[in-house]
C-alpha cells in the first residue's frame, strides 16, 4: 500500500510528545457539556464532531486541536470512528501530540490498523512501550511475521520480552488477554514490610487491587486485598490476613472461560499461571469487561452470517464474508424448494396451498431462531453442560408442543373459517404442531452437537436449523395435503 506521507508526518512521537501522551488526558467538566458529550449516553454528540470536521476542511488545526484536547483518550479514538476515512489523517495531523499509547489502546481494531499501517517500527515500538503489555499485544499481534519483528528489534530488551511471551501463546487466551505488571511478594513479609516496599520501589505497578502472596517457587498461595493491607496493623505478618483461596486461571484458557469465572466468582484481578503453577501475570476486570461486550456480540453477529459486523470494516472484507453465508444459505433454500417440486402437482390442482405453505415454514423458522438463541446463550454461559442437556431438550420440546399447539388452533380455526375448508385447517393446524416440534428439536439438538463436535455452535447453527424448518415445514404441510386427499 502506497504510504501517507502526511499520516506519517502526524502520527510520529518525538521525545516530548511522547512523554505528555504517556499520561492520559482526563475529561473536564467542559469536555462533557453540550459542546461534545452527550451526557446520556455518553457519546460525542453529532454537532461537536461536525464542528471538528469543518476545521478539518477549513485547514483550522488550533480550532481542531481546542476542541478535542479536552477529551479522554477514549473519546479521542470515538471521534477517529465516527468521521470519514480520509478526515482522520488530517485529524492525525492536527493533534500528533495527543496521540499516545492510550488513545491506540482505545481505538478500534481496524482503524487502528489502518493508523499503524502508515508507521515506521521504531514509531510502533515507541507506541507499543506506553501501553500495558495486553494493549501493545493487541497493537503489534494484527502485523504480518516481518513487520512484527521489525517493530519488536526497536524495543527496549524487557517489554520485547513480555510481549513475545505473550505472542507465543494462541489467540483470545488468557496469555494474550494478561498484563504483567502486577506485584508478587513472599508470605514471611509483615504489613509494614509490605507497604514499605511498594513506597520504596518506583518500578512496581501504580494501579492496583490485590497483592500476590507466592511461595519461593513463584507459586501463588494467596492474595492481599489493598483494603485488608491499610486497615491491618504493621506487624501483622502477610500470612494472617492474606486470602487462601483464590481462582487461578490458566494461561491457555479461552477467554470467554476467563470472562465466566470472573462473573461466577466476582472477581476484581485473577491471577494467571503458567503449565508448572508459576504466576506469570495477572487479568483485570477492566479487561473482562472488552472481552464480555466482544463475545456476545461476536456470538449475535454469528448467528446472522454477518462476520465481524464492524462499521470500519473493509467494504470487500465484508461483502466476501456475508456472500460465504448467502451462498451456504442458498443451498439449503434450493433443498427446500426440492421439496416444494416434489408436490407440484398437487399444488396446481389446489392453489391455496402455494398460499398458505410459508406461514408454516415461517412460523417454524421463528420458533427454531428462539430456541436456538436461548441455547447458543446458555451454551456460551455454561448454564447447558452434559449434565443438564437431556432435561433441556425435553423441557424445550414441551414449550414447542405448547406453542404448536395454541399456534395450530388458531391458524387452523382462521383457515377454516376464512376458505370455509374445514379440512384445509385441520391439515396447516397439524403442519404447524408438527414443524413447531421440529424447530425445538433443531434449535437445541444442532448447536448441542456442534459444540461436542468443538465447532463453535454460533457460527452454523443458524443456517442448519433454518434448513430443518423449512424442509419438514413445506413437507408436513403439502404431505398432510396429499394424504388427506385434499390435492386429489
Amino acid at each position: 500500500m502506497e504510504r501517507d506521507e502526511d499520516l506519517i508526518e502526524a502520527l510520529r512521537p518525538d521525545a516530548e510528545d511522547a512523554a505528555a501522551a504517556a499520561e492520559p488526558a482526563r475529561p473536564s467538566e467542559t469536555a462533557r457539556n453540550a459542546e461534545s458529550l452527550d451526557e446520556e449516553d455518553n457519546t460525542l454528540r453529532p454537532g461537536f464532531v461536525r464542528r471538528v470536521v469543518e476545521a478539518l476542511e477549513a485547514g483550522d488545526d488550533e480550532t481542531v486541536y481546542n476542541l478535542v484536547e479536552p477529551l479522554h483518550p477514549a473519546d479521542i479514538a470515538d471521534l477517529f470512528e465516527l468521521i470519514d476515512r480520509d478526515d482522520r489523517v488530517a485529524l492525525a495531523r492536527a493533534i500528533s501530540d495527543l496521540l499516545g499509547g492510550e488513545v491506540f489502546a482505545e481505538l478500534n481494531d481496524y482503524v487502528r490498523e489502518y493508523l499503524v499501517d502508515e508507521l515506521e517500527p521504531e514509531e510502533v515500538a515507541e507506541l507499543a512501550e506506553q501501553m500495558e503489555t495486553d494493549d501493545a499485544v493487541a497493537l503489534i499481534e494484527d502485523m504480518d511475521e516481518e513487520d512484527q519483528q521489525a517493530v519488536l528489534a526497536e524495543m527496549e530488551p524487557e517489554d520485547r520480552a513480555a510481549i513475545e511471551s505473550a505472542l507465543s501463546y494462541p489467540e483470545e487466551t488468557a496469555g494474550r488477554l494478561m498484563s504483567r505488571d502486577l506485584i508478587a511478594v513472599p508470605e514471611a513479609m509483615t504489613v509494614g514490610d509490605l507497604i514499605d516496599y511498594m513506597r520504596r520501589d518506583d518500578g512496581l505497578p501504580t494501579e492496583f487491587w490485590e497483592v500476590f502472596i507466592v511461595d519461593p517457587k513463584h507459586h501463588p498461595i494467596g492474595t492481599c486485598s489493598l483494603s485488608w493491607i491499610l486497615r491491618a496493623p504493621r506487624s501483622v505478618p502477610l500470612a494472617d490476613v492474606m486470602k487462601r483461596d483464590q481462582t487461578l486461571i490458566p494461561v491457555t484458557m479461552d477467554q470467554e472461560e476467563v470472562a465466566l469465572r470472573f462473573q461466577k466468582y466476582a472477581l476484581i484481578s485473577a491471577a494467571v499461571v503458567d503449565e508448572s503453577g508459576r504466576l506469570v501475570g495477572q487479568i483485570t476486570v477492566d479487561d473482562i469487561v472488552h472481552i464480555i461486550q466482544e463475545e456476545a456480540s461476536e456470538d449475535i453477529l454469528r448467528l446472522s452470517g454477518a462476520g465481524d459486523g464492524d462499521i470500519n470494516e473493509p467494504i470487500l472484507l465484508t461483502v466476501r464474508t456475508r456472500l460465504t453465508w448467502l451462498v451456504v444459505n442458498l443451498a439449503t433454500a434450493m433443498l427446500a424448494a426440492s421439496v416444494v417440486g416434489m408436490f407440484q402437482g398437487a399444488i396446481s390442482r389446489f392453489a391455496l396451498l402455494a398460499v398458505l405453505m410459508p406461514i408454516v415454514s415461517g412460523m417454524g423458522g421463528n420458533a427454531g431462531t428462539q430456541t436456538l438463541a436461548v441455547v447458543v446463550r446458555a451454551l456460551a454461559t455454561n448454564q447447558l453442560t452434559s449434565s443438564n442437556t437431556v432435561r433441556m431438550i425435553l423441557r424445550e420440546l414441551r414449550i414447542a408442543a405448547t406453542n404448536g399447539t395454541a399456534l395450530g388452533l388458531l391458524v387452523g380455526s382462521a383457515t377454516a373459517l376464512l376458505f370455509a375448508n374445514p379440512l384445509l385447517g385441520t391439515v396447516i393446524g397439524a403442519a404447524m404442531v408438527i414443524n413447531n416440534l421440529v424447530a425445538g428439536l433443531a434449535g437445541i439438538m444442532v448447536p448441542v452437537t456442534l459444540d461436542r463436535l468443538k465447532v463453535d455452535p454460533a457460527v452454523s447453527s443458524a443456517v442448519f436449523v433454518t434448513m430443518a424448518t423449512d424442509v419438514m415445514g413445506f413437507f408436513s404441510f403439502l404431505g398432510l395435503a396429499v394424504l388427506s386427499g385434499l390435492a386429489g
